[in-house]
């Protein structure tokens, strides 16, 4: 039985339809609350702002402090994003290739342990024993070193052809001149979409701050909405305000890089499940 394209296409739109309705309804109400004043929402919560006003967003950014606060996000998000990213192609490209024995084991590992909840008092424990402790360096070290996106750099490098490797050795070209060089800018997409998903997932932090960073000045812009909630607790429109300005990197990142983070989940996804090659030993036929 065929099935009529039009109809498909009518009912794929009208489920795209709902789930978007679903999705931007609670944004779009947030975000018409925020040019609110206070006496009109209480005076008409749901309907649009009448007068409509930008006094909210310059009182929040001044009395949230949100400028100090984003410096501090951006430079957690930016530095381990950055060696995360780099220490990833770094193992999952020897791991991918199989240069070394139990790489197959390895890959396992690596996959089985992002299933694993992190345990926070463990963690809590070892940044005071190391002096990291409310501290930015120390904070920066505890979220450098995650495995997030190994899995898809080794898929995505197992699409890259082994015959480069060979060329690159021939030429003299020494192991960090390659994968810098050579590895990485065949990567773009990939390291895009994981340099987006491992950027929020900082900027949206929230629960490690509280933990780590009792120093206001070393706050987070998540840390920092979470306190200036609890002083604003009845003023809707301004805890509004303050919540689109915190948002709206991370919104602009989609927007600028939407192109990457497509590209890079389906280059990774195509090759992710296959196992890891074993390169063939001398004499034996590949």
């Amino acid at each position: 039985m065929r099935t009529n394209p039009l109809r498909a296409g009518t009912r794929n739109l009208l489920c795209f339809g709902i789930a978007a309705l679903l999705f931007a309804a609670p944004l779009v109400y947030l975000f018409l609350q925020a040019f609110k004043t206070f006496t009109g929402f209480l005076q008409d919560p749901t309907g649009l702002p009448h007068p409509w006003t930008l006094e909210n967003f310059g009182a929040a950014w001044t009395q949230g402090d949100f400028g100090r606060q984003m410096l501090n996000s951006l430079v957690y998000a930016v530095v381990p994003d950055t060696v995360t990213l780099i220490l990833g192609v770094f193992l999952a490209f020897p791991v991918s290739r199989g240069y070394f024995r139990r790489s197959n084991a390895v890959y396992a590992f690596f996959v089985f342990s992002g299933f694993l909840p992190g345990g926070l008092i463990p963690l809590f424990i070892e940044a005071q024993a190391l002096g990291l402790y409310n501290s930015m360096p120390g904070y920066l070290i505890l979220t450098s070193l995650s495995g997030a996106g190994f899995f898809f750099f080794v898929g995505y490098i197992k699409g890259i052809p082994r015959e480069i490797d060979e060329a690159a050795a021939l030429d003299g070209c020494g192991y960090v001149r390659f994968i810098f060089t050579i590895i990485i800018p065949q990567m773009k997409p990939a390291l895009a979409t994981f340099a987006i998903f491992g950027f929020v997932h900082a900027w949206n932090n929230l629960i490690l701050p509280l933990v780590m960073l009792s120093d206001q000045k070393l706050w987070p812009v998540t840390r920092g909405l979470y306190s200036f909630f609890g002083e604003h607790t009845q003023n809707w429109p301004l805890i509004a305000a303050g919540t689109f300005i915190v948002a709206a990197p991370i919104l602009l990142l989609f927007v600028a890089l939407q192109r990457h983070l497509v590209e890079g989940v389906a280059g990774g996804a195509a090759f992710g499940t296959q196992g890891v090659a074993v390169p063939a030993e001398p004499g034996e036929a590949r």
